[in-house]
């Protein structure tokens, strides 16, 4: 399959975006293949469209199916597999983020519980449990907004993304000038 540049440069960008994001930068190119193209691809329709390997397209797809941001369906009469990305941008940006949540944000936050309560008992000095606390206190705030925010039906959170920082307004202090 060729690619126009355009398609080529999403996908180039893509996986250096993802290699910044600790993604091997295949699995990220995968992505955004399977992403922009209108109907699914097998894994040899990858594999050729960008010359890798069909074992790293293989277990490229494994790893974005455990991530949930990849889907595989069958068609009638073809015994292979065929891949999708998430079609639904709100619902491909809510995959990514509860998945980076659960795999780095949330065993942060345990971990920092963990070593907030060592330090009340193993001598820590009162100014750096001080700050361990304050730290574990901004982290659960944020994360409590988080699971908060993403309870709200999909309609109330597009409004509050699209209203940004003018919600400021309707808020005690928020208004001004």
């Amino acid at each position: 399959m060729e690619l126009s540049p355009a398609t080529q440069n999403f996908i180039l960008h893509w996986g250096e975006m993802g290699a910044k994001w600790g993604v091997n930068r295949s699995v990220a190119q995968i992505h955004a293949l399977l992403h922009v193209m209108p109907d699914p691809m097998t894994a040899e329709d990858i594999s050729e469209t960008l010359n890798l390997a069909r074992s790293n397209v293989s277990n490229g797809l494994k790893e974005l199916q455990a991530w949930k941001l990849v889907k595989v369906s069958r068609q009638l009469g073809d015994r292979r597999d065929h891949f999708t990305s998430v079609r639904d941008m709100f619902d491909l940006v809510t995959v990514v983020i509860e998945g980076r949540r659960e795999r780095e944000y949330a065993p942060t936050l345990a971990a920092l519980k963990a070593v907030a309560e060592e330090a009340e008992t193993d001598g820590t000095p009162k100014k750096v449990r001080g700050r361990i606390r304050e730290t574990l206190e901004t982290m659960q705030l944020f994360d409590d907004w988080y699971r908060d925010v993403s309870r709200l039906p999909r309609a109330v959170q597009l409004s509050a993304v699209k209203l940004g920082a003018r919600v400021a307004k309707f808020l005690p202090k928020g208004k001004s000038g």
